[in-house]
């Protein structure tokens, strides 16, 4: 047989008096065979510069190495130009997929509409999925599950279900956040949340809640505001704060870029921050530190997070070991509290 003919396993497997599977075993180090013959067909292989068709071993493993961060079509956009956590995130789960030899594809899809899911996996296009919290419904949960789709999600994990998930301790964060505010003196004390159906939000409230009881304050509704973490939103959630208390002299927000925004609305009513309205953001994105005015602010570890959802995955996918990850946060002071 010439070398111009050693182009497939069963090349090798005539060359070796074996089978393909014991060829592919041997080519991959597979413990199932013996290491006598690993080193005798790897030998062969060598002699006649045989190399891997990965893109074909991948088909016959229905295996792609690639992973598919999933980013609903909602707004505001994962990764509008403001938007730095979706950078950030997108950063650790690419160096988390790097690490594992593996691929990332980006996917913008329907929170309307899943058939993504069929046109993906079922395609082996890619071997599993990265939801986030803004798309991680029961019944993309419940599709994902009946199609047997890997997938691990950012985001607090929904009840009733067993999926991999990776979220911040956002009960802690609210606690944090409004801890160091009425430590500082402050008496009322607003909440800018992200979206209210989130129950990243609703934990990031009960924080809120827990430390105003805490300290023996009572729950007024009309400091509780939401927007959906973005600038645009976090200007029309403090004007309706100061429109509804207006002796509010403290905020929290769900985003550094809502918190950012309720600096421009305090500041466009004449009030000073901190000394008038002290506020506090969370995340901790770069942005925080470069701002005009540093924020004080809830830090997450964004980057950590990305590597987690990254290789918590492609351990689910390897072992079907679940694992629900809850990150630490830490409140970093700056100057706006």
């Amino acid at each position: 047989m010439s070398d111009k003919r050693m182009q497939t396993i069963k090349d090798i497997a005539q060359l070796a008096n074996v089978s393909k599977s014991t060829v592919s075993r041997a080519l991959n180090n597979s413990p199932l065979i013996s290491q006598e013959t690993r080193d005798r067909i790897q030998a062969i292989a060598r002699e006649h510069n045989f190399r891997i068709n990965a893109p074909a071993r991948n088909l016959s493993l229905r295996q792609s190495r690639t992973i598919a961060l999933v980013t609903p079509d909602c707004e505001p956009d994962f990764f509008a130009a403001e938007s730095l956590f979706g950078f950030e995130i997108l950063g650790g789960i690419g160096r988390g997929l790097r690490a594992q030899g593996y691929d990332l594809l980006i996917v913008h899809a329907s929170s309307k509409d899943n058939a993504w899911v069929n046109a993906y996996f079922d395609s082996a296009r890619v071997d599993g999925f990265i939801l986030l919290s803004a798309h991680t419904s029961q019944a993309l949960v419940k599709k994902l599950q009946a199609q047997n789709a890997p997938f691990i999600a950012w985001g607090v994990p929904l009840p009733n279900f067993r999926y991999p998930t990776v979220t911040g301790d956002n009960i802690t964060g609210g606690s944090l956040a409004t801890q160091h505010l009425i430590q500082t003196g402050r008496q009322q004390i607003g909440f800018i949340g992200g979206p209210q159906s989130e129950l990243t939000v609703q934990h990031r409230l009960q924080g809120y809640v827990n430390a105003l009881q805490t300290a023996g304050r009572s729950i007024e509704p009309q400091n509780v505001v939401y927007g959906d973490y973005s600038h645009a939103s976090g200007l029309v959630a403090m004007q309706r704060l100061l429109e509804q208390s207006p002796g509010l002299d403290a905020v929290f927000a769900n985003s550094d870029l809502m918190a950012v925004a309720a600096i421009k609305v305090i500041k466009a009513s004449g009030r000073r921050v901190p000394e008038d309205i002290a506020v506090v953001g969370y995340d901790d994105v770069s942005l925080a530190m470069y701002n005009s005015l540093p924020l004080t602010t809830i830090r997450q570890n964004i980057s950590l997070a990305g590597r987690l959802l990254a290789q918590n995955l492609i351990q689910y996918i390897q072992t079907g070991v679940v694992t629900n990850v809850t990150t630490p946060v830490e409140l970093v002071i700056r100057e706006s509290a």
